[in-house]
């Protein structure tokens, strides 16, 4: 990626993406499509906590490293981590990939089952369906919105879903984002790399807002596109955008050699 200008719409792991394409002589362009919006209600989750003491769910999905830490220190700041770690010590607790596991092992959480690779909902779903669930009451960590598509599959096996919210994804300063449809403009731009199907749906609401939505969609795809995975895939397929580059794993470092291979390949072509 010599010299190729790569458009970075990651947020919380910008800088160390950005690293990894200055590492291959690319040059990045970043535009934060994404912010991360603390949404904890303390007293909500003091209120659930007492309840399960003597009424527990009998499943736990976790799905998000972040969201698990913010969990657990909010429980801290409460004194209730010991109380909840009792009710997941009675519970079945499902995990979504390796971060939420991580966050989960360093306050000893036992973790009864666990998404494979790529560490989608529908590795969540997967093992969901060998259980039954009829009248299970199930507690789901939200991440930066409601999984609709995994609430729906609890539901329709029915279960009684319970949301636990700890932070939610919002529009950040839009200035970056039109920097980047101004150089996809004028050809500046090599590829546009997507680490989360809401950067998607955020520049696209915002270039809609701004009536260039149809530029932008015809623009991106006169370009290379990265994807960091078949979720984010799916969803930028859906708004008409072809993908070139998908890691497996769906990680950052595998991300940035598929994406080098990829230019790669294009020069030796």
């Amino acid at each position: 990626m010599k010299n190729k200008t790569i458009a970075i719409l990651e947020s919380r792991s910008a800088l160390q993406l950005a690293d990894l394409v200055r590492k291959y002589e690319g040059i990045p362009l970043s535009a934060p499509a994404l912010a991360e919006t603390p949404d904890v209600d303390h007293d909500h989750i003091s209120e659930l906590i007492h309840n399960w003491d003597h009424d527990a769910p009998d499943i736990f999905i976790f799905q998000t490293g972040v969201g698990v830490k913010v969990l657990l220190h909010t429980t801290d700041d409460l004194h209730l981590t010991g109380k909840l770690q009792q009710i997941l010590n009675d519970s079945l607790v499902v995990v979504r990939g390796p971060k939420p596991s991580a966050a989960l092992r360093a306050y000893k959480v036992r973790i009864d089952l666990l998404a494979e690779s790529p560490y989608t909902t529908n590795e969540i779903i997967e093992l969901l369906d060998k259980l039954d669930l009829r009248d299970k009451k199930v507690v789901v960590q939200r991440y930066g919105n409601t999984n609709k598509e995994l609430q729906e599959r609890l539901e329709s096996k029915g279960a009684k879903v319970t949301e636990i919210a700890t932070y939610r994804w919002s529009m950040p300063d839009p200035q970056p984002l039109i920097h980047l449809m101004d150089a996809l403009d004028k050809n500046e731009v090599d590829m546009v790399c997507f680490t989360s199907a809401s950067q998607a749906d955020n520049l696209f609401n915002l270039a809609k807002d701004m009536h260039r939505a149809e530029s932008l969609l015809a623009n991106i795809n006169k370009i290379l596109v990265a994807s960091i995975g078949p979720v984010c895939s799916n969803a930028l397929r859906k708004l008409g955008i072809h993908v070139d580059v998908e890691p497996s794993p769906p990680k950052l470092g595998p991300l940035i050699s598929a994406i080098n291979l990829k230019f790669s390949s294009l020069e030796n072509y």
